[in-house]
C-alpha cells in the first residue's frame, strides 16, 4: 500500500477476529425478530459487512468520514447493502428507531465525560424500538489502571513496508484515565517512511455509573458479561460487555 492515511492504516491492521468474535456475540444475543441494527462508531464497517451478510438491515453511523468511505468499499467489495451515516454519537436525531444498536472497540470510553457518556446512552434508549436491544463494550477500571500503564505493542510486517508502534500512559489528570500514542511508519516508493502520529485518551468507569447511567436511560433489563458474553465478570475483567433491553411495561 502506497500513501496509506491513518484510517486505512488501523482498518489493516486491526484484529479481524474480534469482528468475528462481535458478530457471534451479536447473533448470539439478539432474538431472530430483531432484523435492523444501527451500529454506532461502525468505522470501516467490518462488523456492519458481516451482519449484513447473515441478512441485518444495518446503518454505519461514525464520526469519521474517512473511516465511512473505507465502509463503502468494504460493503461494494463483500456485494451487501449498508447505510452510511456521519455524525456524533451524542446526537442521534434524524435517525430512525431500530431493533438493535451495538458499540464496540470501548468507542463510549472515548468520550470526553460521563456527562457525554450519558447523553448518549439516552440517545440510543430513544432511537430503539419498544422492546429493543443495547448490545456494547466498554474497558474496565481495572484495564486502565493495571494493564494499560506501560504497555507497549510493536508490528512490523514481514517485508518491512509498514511498522506500528502503540504506546499507552496512565493520565494522572483523570480518575481511570489511559493515553494512547500511536504511530504508524508506511515505506514510500523512494525507500523513504511516512510517519502517521495520533493521540487517544479514554476513561473507564466504575460498574455501578454504567448500571445506574443505564437505568436512567430508559434500560431495565441489563445483563453484564466478560469475554464477548461467555464467562462471568470478576475483579480482574479488562471488559465488559452489556446487553441491555428497553423492556415497555
Amino acid at each position: 500500500m502506497i500513501y496509506g492515511t491513518f484510517a486505512q492504516l488501523y482498518d489493516e491492521l486491526f484484529e479481524s477476529d474480534m469482528y468475528q468474535q462481535w458478530r457471534e456475540f451479536v447473533e448470539s444475543r439478539l432474538p431472530k425478530s430483531a432484523r435492523t441494527i444501527l451500529d454506532v462508531a461502525g468505522g470501516a464497517g467490518r462488523l456492519g459487512v458481516l451482519l449484513a451478510q447473515d441478512g441485518y438491515q444495518v446503518v454505519d453511523f461514525d464520526f469519521s468520514e474517512e473511516m465511512l468511505s473505507l465502509a463503502f468499499k468494504h460493503a461494494q467489495e463483500a456485494q451487501v447493502p449498508m447505510t452510511l451515516v456521519q455524525g456524533d454519537m451524542r446526537d442521534l436525531n434524524g435517525l430512525e428507531q431500530y431493533d438493535a444498536i451495538t458499540c464496540f472497540a470501548d468507542s463510549l470510553c472515548y468520550l470526553d465525560d460521563f456527562n457525554d457518556v450519558q447523553a448518549t446512552l439516552k440517545q440510543m434508549a430513544v432511537h430503539l424500538k419498544d422492546d429493543g436491544w443495547l448490545l456494547f463494550d466498554v474497558i474496565t477500571p481495572y484495564q486502565t489502571d493495571e494493564i494499560y500503564p506501560g504497555y507497549m505493542y510493536n508490528y512490523e510486517d514481514s517485508d518491512e513496508q509498514r511498522a506500528f508502534l502503540w504506546r499507552s500512559y496512565a493520565d494522572d489528570d483523570v480518575e481511570h484515565g489511559v493515553i494512547h500514542e500511536l504511530t504508524f511508519f508506511n515505506r514510500l516508493p523512494d525507500d523513504h517512511y511516512q510517519r502517521l502520529h495520533e493521540t487517544h485518551f479514554e476513561r473507564a468507569y466504575e460498574l455501578k455509573e454504567w448500571r445506574e447511567a443505564l437505568l436512567k436511560a430508559g434500560f431495565n433489563q441489563i445483563e453484564v458479561k466478560a469475554d464477548f458474553g461467555s464467562q462471568a465478570i470478576d475483579e480482574k475483567t479488562t471488559r465488559w460487555f452489556f446487553i441491555c433491553r428497553k423492556q415497555v411495561d
